[in-house]
């Protein structure tokens, strides 16, 4: 018979963190408490989004909202957003969040930005 594992019920503190990371192929939505251990993540592919409508507006407003009803139904009404990243949806994203009742303290862009480090991918012909 295989083990049935529990799953631990948690309840963390108001206050937050929210890491929206959007590439140009997906978005992950990760929730964190102020130590930074996860609580919920999200992202489209989990929400059952393949191939190019995993970096639509409207996917990221879903993995938003999964990751967001978990963690506040732990317990978190506020958050700071981190932004990562140059895909669609980054606001898709916050304004979902800030729809299930969690409060959004500050936004703040934490995108990588070369200062003249590796040479770039050469351009695309579209």
């Amino acid at each position: 018979m295989a083990k049935v594992k529990k799953k631990k019920k948690l309840h963390v503190e108001p206050e937050g963190y929210v890491y929206i990371q959007a590439s140009f192929n997906n978005i992950i939505v990760t929730m964190t408490n102020k130590a930074g251990s996860v609580i919920s993540w999200g992202s489209a592919g989990k929400a059952g989004f393949r191939g190019s409508k995993k970096n639509t507006p409207y996917a990221a407003q879903i993995a938003a909202a999964d990751a967001g009803q978990v963690a506040y139904d732990a317990g978190m009404r506020s958050a700071e957003v981190f932004v990562k990243g140059p895909g669609a949806g980054r606001e898709a994203a916050i304004r979902a969040i800030d729809g299930l009742g969690i409060k959004i303290r500050k936004i703040t862009d934490v995108t990588p930005l070369p200062h003249n480090g590796c040479r770039p991918p050469k351009r695309r012909r579209v």
